[in-house]
């Protein structure tokens, strides 16, 4: 086999099949219908002379012949990628590129304005898609250039480029004047009485629905909502409680309508991250975004 048999959307297949572990995910993510991703894959198969993947548990698995070829695949793709979108300078004042983050509920609301208002400042012509997506999807998108950044509390997203932005843990947020607050508690004493709290939870958000299982409190869970906006009004208004981080929850009690317990749940401690591809870190836009997240958000 010679360099000049392979056409290069085969290996940019390869490598999203790689990644991906699925076809069909691989053939969405560059825009091809299943049949031509099946046809193109066949051929570079009989290129290389080797099956490359095989099917396994719902998607494939990669051969040791495809696990070989994998980094030097993606090196390549990389540096092409670069080479062809590299622009000299990203002048913030002049740009009118479109960022795509992965950011939960929770993050826009505590993230998004303190970021937008350092946008309107320094690149107003810049904008901002957010790309809520399944955590084992975001590192190929990511990869793929689908997404630019995903921003978050993210410890199964693996192959990435990350940055540490900041270190939180969860608390039980309650109103302001709520009765479990009238008697004092703390260590085992605290974490015993949430028995006698009712709360309400984001579907979205499993990490706080583990915590309430790791403690025997999901017979206690009174409401499940699908965002997590509507929570502090509903806290506000009755009498359940919500586990959520503390660096949100701060900005909630600044206006004297709640109170924060801090009971030593499981996995209370957690951090937030800022994750890219290692494909795009050369890219200007990429860099000066980077650049301005660090600044604003990095303790």
């Amino acid at each position: 086999m010679h360099i000049k048999d392979i056409d290069l959307n085969l290996l940019r297949l390869f490598d999203a099949v790689y990644r991906t572990r699925n076809v069909s995910r691989a053939a969405e993510m560059l825009d091809l219908t299943q049949p031509a991703a099946s046809q193109a894959l066949t051929r570079l198969r009989l290129l290389i002379k080797d099956p490359l993947f095989v099917r396994a548990g719902g998607g494939v698995q990669p051969t040791p012949k495809a696990d070989r070829l994998a980094d030097a695949v993606r090196s390549a793709l990389g540096l092409l990628e670069e080479a062809l979108n590299e622009s000299a300078l990203f002048d913030p004042l002049q740009s009118r590129k479109v960022f795509r983050i992965h950011m939960s509920d929770i993050g826009e609301g505590r993230f998004l304005p303190v970021l937008m208002a350092a946008l309107q400042a320094q690149a107003p012509g810049v904008r901002l898609e957010t790309q809520p997506a399944p955590r084992s999807d975001i590192a190929p998108l990511l990869d793929s250039g689908r997404i630019d950044f995903a921003f978050g509390f993210l410890p199964t997203v693996k192959d990435t480029q990350r940055v540490e932005l900041l270190r939180d843990r969860y608390i039980v947020l309650l109103r302001a004047g709520h009765p479990f607050t009238q008697r004092r508690r703390s260590g085992p004493t605290l974490l015993q009485d949430l028995r006698q709290l009712e709360f309400v939870a984001v579907r979205t958000h499993s990490d706080t629905l583990r915590i309430l299982e790791m403690q025997q409190l999901q017979d206690r869970l009174r409401l499940t909502t699908e965002h997590f906006m509507a929570l502090p009004s509903i806290v506000r208004g009755t009498d359940l409680a919500v586990v959520m981080p503390r660096n949100i929850a701060q900005t909630f009690a600044a206006d004297a309508g709640y109170t924060i317990i801090e009971p030593a749940l499981p996995l209370r401690d957690f951090t937030v991250s800022l994750h890219w591809s290692r494909r795009f870190e050369s890219d200007p836009g990429n860099q000066w975004m980077r650049g301005l997240i660090e600044k604003l958000f990095r303790e």
